[in-house]
């Protein structure tokens, strides 16, 4: 077997049985990374010393027999996460010269479990994209290809450079951030699994902020259990996160062996929209019969305010964006472009540092929080958010799950959408509602398009009871039998 077949479950134990070292693991992915970045362009910032460094260290942790499930796997983390003496871009020019003197409390929490960094994830600028194809630093490259043709696809966004060094096997997992589905829709668009837990579950510390009551970290992997590894790595508590909830972390490995049998699973009737393309209803049909089959129980549900998911998400994220964005300024870090004066300073930097979609949102978002537009937008947009949590509120009481698709297509080419933002916002219709209400979502790989890309389904669970979801995906993963591969990839 090659190395690079290995999930993260099957390295674990093969570096406790020693048949495989922590060195040669990071040494094969470091090579691996090597080959295939300057084509797929997943990482912004490469770290092959430092991962060997680590690597050496989970050596002999996993010789003093002090080994987690995580100690010595190597793993990318998306370029919003800060970390420690390595340099942090948020996939902005307006950020090159930042190099943190802190780290995330997540990827501080993977880094004391003995994980591995291979290096930091391109990414949507500031994680604002569909498609992450508005990096500062270039689109990241889809290693998957539609059949008999070599056109390059986007791997999803904004956590498209973690999915594709997963996927292109540059990783053995990989963390994501998650504000309208930008773990859950390059997960689906790459092959792979990938969960936005429960707002609150993993600390917001240290991460870069788009929009503030939505971000949630998450893990993307190459199955439903290497995600709950990573999550209970990920998870918890923390004192300076004042949004982290201070709930305890269950063992979500667990939870996917637990079965579906006796559960109720929804499957709303507004995810039904016209013009989704057939073979995704077909593919979710499939999914409803798989869980039926495992011993689940279907019950038709109504979410009526999920048709306004899309225009809530973007006039709220749009919002806090445009205020979270206001301190980068040249005055204190990051990129500066001198002017005559203060104003002319602020604006210039803010001019060449900013890309395009980052300016349209602080543009929306500044226009939506304005005098005499406050209430007409904002104001409402919060009610409406609080009408769609009521509707995951009442549907939770009926039922322990909801299966819908994860996105309305699969991967679409490099720059096809880029001239139509609205379309490209319509990627998110169906990953939208679920982080308004602040509820726990995964994707799992579940087919193939007809040209032959990979389509996802998305699992919904009730606040912090991401043990449904994980087992309730993990009952899809085990009925698809997913095992097709891209054909970019170390091997």
């Amino acid at each position: 077997m090659s190395i690079f077949e290995l999930t993260i479950a099957g390295a674990a134990k093969a570096l406790a049985a020693g048949s495989v070292s922590a060195v040669e693991l990071v040494t094969a992915y470091n090579g691996a990374v090597a080959e295939l970045n300057p084509r797929l362009n997943a990482y912004i910032t490469v770290t092959p010393e430092l991962a060997l460094e680590q690597a050496k260290a989970a050596d002999a942790r996993i010789a003093a027999g002090d080994a987690t499930p995580l100690t010595g796997i190597p793993l990318a983390i998306k370029d919003l996460f800060c970390t420690e003496g390595v340099r942090t871009t948020a996939a902005s020019k307006i950020l090159e010269p930042f190099i943190p003197q802190y780290e995330s409390t997540v990827s501080g929490k993977l880094k004391a479990a003995g994980a591995v960094m291979l290096g930091k994830a391109n990414l949507d600028e500031f994680a604002m994209g569909s498609s992450n194809a508005t990096s500062g630093y270039g689109p990241v490259e889809n290693p998957w290809k539609r059949a008999g043709s070599d056109a390059r696809l986007v791997p999803g966004g904004s956590s498209g450079g973690s999915a594709a060094a997963v996927a292109a096997r540059m990783a053995l997992g990989a963390t994501g951030t998650d504000t309208g589905g930008s773990i859950r829709q390059p997960a689906a668009f790459t092959g792979l699994a990938g969960i936005k837990p429960t707002y609150g579950r993993c600390s917001r510390y240290g991460i870069i902020a788009f929009a503030s009551s939505l971000d949630q970290a998450g893990p993307m992997a190459r199955n439903v259990e290497d995600c709950a590894l990573l999550l209970n790595a990920m998870a918890g508590f923390d004192t300076k996160d004042s949004t982290s909830a201070d709930r305890v972390v269950p063992d979500f490995a667990a939870a996917v062996e637990r079965g579906v049998k006796g559960l109720r699973i929804g499957i709303p009737a507004e995810y039904r929209m016209d013009g989704t393309n057939p073979e995704i209803v077909a593919l979710w049909e499939k999914g409803i019969e798989w869980l039926k089959d495992a011993g689940a129980e279907i019950v038709d549900i109504s979410l009526p305010h999920t048709k306004y998911g899309l225009a809530v998400y973007y006039i709220v994220a749009p919002a806090e964006a445009s205020s979270n964005l206001a301190r980068y300024d040249g005055v204190r870090f990051g990129a500066r472009v001198d002017g005559v004066d203060l104003i002319d300073m602020y604006e210039r930097t803010r001019a060449a540092g900013f890309g395009a979609e980052v300016k349209r949102r602080i543009m929306i978002g500044t226009y939506v929080l304005s005098h005499g537009y406050y209430d007409a937008y904002y104001l409402k947009a919060q009610k409406v958010r609080n009408l769609i949590l009521r509707d995951f509120t009442d549907v939770f009481a009926k039922v322990d799950a909801i299966l819908t698709p994860t996105a309305p297509s699969a991967a679409f080419g490099l720059g096809e959408k880029m001239d139509d933002p609205v379309t490209m916002y319509l990627n998110d219709v169906f990953t939208v509602p679920a982080s308004l209400a602040g509820v726990p979502a995964m994707s799992v790989p579940a087919g193939l398009s007809a040209e032959g890309l990979p389509l996802g389904l998305q699992v919904i669970g009730r606040h912090f009871d991401e043990e449904t979801v994980f087992a309730v995906s993990a009952a899809i993963e085990k009925a698809a039998g997913f095992t097709p591969l891209p054909e970019l990839r170390a091997k």
